[in-house]
C-alpha cells in the first residue's frame, strides 16, 4: 500500500525532506517505523528506537500500534515543549 510520510523539525532537518510517498507491507505504525530505519542512513539515524518520537496517523496522536491504510499520512514529530 502506498503512504505519505510526513518529517517536523529535527527529523525533517536530518533526513531533508518534509514529506515522501512510501510503498510499504507494513500494517501498523511499528512496522512502518522499522521499515523506515531498516532504509538506513538519516532514516535509520532521526527514527532510531532509541529516540523519543511522537507520531500521528491521519492527523490524530497516537502509539505506534495504530493500524495503517492505504493513502493513510502518517507523521513523525520529535517531542516538543512549549512555554
Amino acid at each position: 500500500m502506498k503512504v505519505t510520510v510526513k518529517y517536523f523539525a529535527s527529523i525533517r532537518e536530518t533526513i531533508g525532506a518534509g514529506s515522501e510517498q512510501h510503498d510499504t507491507s507494513a500494517t501498523t505504525l511499528a512496522a512502518l517505523r522499522d521499515e523506515l530505519l531498516a532504509l538506513g542512513g538519516a532514516h535509520a539515524e532521526s527514527l532510531a528506537r532509541d529516540k523519543p518520537l511522537r507520531l500521528a496517523l491521519n492527523q490524530v496522536m497516537c502509539d505506534e500500534s495504530a493500524a495503517l491504510i492505504e493513502g493513510a499520512e502518517v507523521a513523525f514529530f520529535p517531542p516538543v515543549t512549549g512555554g
